[in-house]
C-alpha cells in the first residue's frame, strides 16, 4: 500500500534520506520546512538523486502534515516541542512518526532524557490522544540511507497501537529495512537511548554508522 507521507523539517540529512528511500518505494513524498525556499531547493537536490523516479513535493510544514496521511517529525530535540504546538491541529487523527532523539550537544554520546522520559512521550503530552506517536529510525544514520545502498540494520518500533505499529514496520520494511513490533511507548526510552550509544561505537571504532541487528527470532 502507498501513502501520502509528509516530513516534517524533511530538508535535513535524515529527513531527506528517508524521503529518497520512500519515494523510491513508491509513496508520495512532501518534504516540509518552515519556509517554502528551503523545501523547493531540498526537492530539487532531492528529484537529482532519483533521476525522475519518484513522486516529491515541497510545502511549508503545515502544509505538508495536512495534505499527508502519515507524518514524520525529523527536527532537532531543541525544536522538538515548539515544533509540535505549532502543528497539533494539522497533527490530529494522523499517525506521527517521530525520528527525533533527545541528544543533548556536546555531550551526545551521554543518554539524556527530557523530563516527559523519551521524546516520543514529550510528543504524546504535547499532542494528546487524538495522534498517535510512534518511534522509528533512531538507530538509522542519513549516510546509509543516503547511500542508496542495502542496510544490514534493524529498526526498532515501538508508540500507540499494534496496528500503527504494523503501518510504521511496513514503511521500514519498503525501505529495504527489518523492522520490530518493540511494544508500547513507554519502551521508547531503550529506542531513543541508543542513539547515543552507537554514536558513542562510532568514535570509539572510527566507523560512520553502527547499527543494531535482533537475532534469535526467526
Amino acid at each position: 500500500m502507498s501513502y501520502t507521507i509528509g516530513i516534517i523539517g524533511g530538508t535535513g540529512r535524515e529527513g531527506t534520506g528517508l524521503g529518497y528511500r520512500w519515494a523510491l518505494a513508491g509513496h508520495k513524498v512532501i518534504i516540509g520546512s518552515r519556509t517554502q525556499e528551503k523545501a523547493d531547493a531540498a526537492v530539487t537536490k532531492l528529484k537529482e538523486m532519483l533521476d525522475g523516479k519518484g513522486d516529491v513535493s515541497a510545502m511549508v510544514n503545515a502544509d505538508a502534515v495536512a495534505q499527508s496521511e502519515i507524518a514524520v517529525l525529523t527536527v532537532p530535540f531543541a525544536a522538538h516541542a515548539d515544533t509540535l504546538e505549532g502543528l497539533k491541529t494539522q497533527l490530529l487523527d494522523k499517525i506521527l512518526i517521530d525520528v527525533v532523539v533527545p541528544l543533548v550537544p556536546p555531550k551526545v554520546t551521554k543518554v539524556q532524557m527530557p523530563p516527559e522520559g523519551s521524546a516520543l512521550l514529550q510528543a504524546k503530552r504535547i499532542l494528546g490522544e487524538g495522534t498517535r506517536v510512534v518511534d522509528a529510525f533512531q538507530t538509522i544514520s542519513f549516510e546509509r540511507l543516503l547511500s542508496g545502498e542495502l542496510i544490514d540494520s534493524d529498526v526498532l518500533v515501538c508508540g500507540d497501537t499494534k496496528e500503527a505499529r504494523e503501518i510504521v514496520i511496513g514503511l521500514v520494511e519498503d525501505i529495504g529495512l527489518k523492522g520490530w513490533d518493540a511494544g508500547v511507548p513507554e519502551n521508547s526510552v531503550v529506542v531513543e537511548g541508543l542513539t547515543s550509544i552507537l554514536i558513542g561505537l562510532n568514535i570509539k571504532y572510527k566507523v560512520p554508522s553502527a547499527g543494531i541487528q535482533i537475532t534469535g527470532v526467526k
